[in-house]
């Protein structure tokens, strides 16, 4: 299944239906906070993570999510990815720990997923 980067917005059905190729009901999804883009639809966040390294991504601005997009409210995104564990950046677990870049996130996804 291919990988898709997101760098312009992307309707929820649009995101329903990449989640349908995969996992059902959910997308694994890796953002990058300082370009601001997202590569949705690998198998593994680190085949997502290595696709935007590729393509000039520097490591410490990517984190691993994951989107449900048949859930609505907050709960739809979850911060939750081996690729989320590195202790050079304080960041011990899978989560995302440092709110400001939790924020971060929120806004990008927010901005490239059109939910309504």
């Amino acid at each position: 299944m291919p990988l898709y980067l997101i760098e312009e917005p992307i309707s929820i059905e649009r995101l329903k239906e990449i989640a349908s190729e995969r996992f059902g009901d959910m997308v694994k999804v890796v953002v990058d906070i300082e370009k601001g883009a997202m590569v949705v639809g690998g198998e593994l966040h680190a085949d997502e993570e290595s696709d935007l390294i590729g393509r000039g991504s520097m490591q410490e601005n990517l984190w691993g999510i994951n989107l449900y997009p048949d859930i609505t409210g907050e709960n739809w995104l979850e911060f939750d990815s081996m690729i989320n564990v590195r202790p050079r950046q304080n960041n011990r677990t899978r989560g995302v720990e440092d709110p400001d870049i939790r924020e971060k996130i929120n806004r990008l996804v927010d901005q490239l997923v059109k939910r309504s």
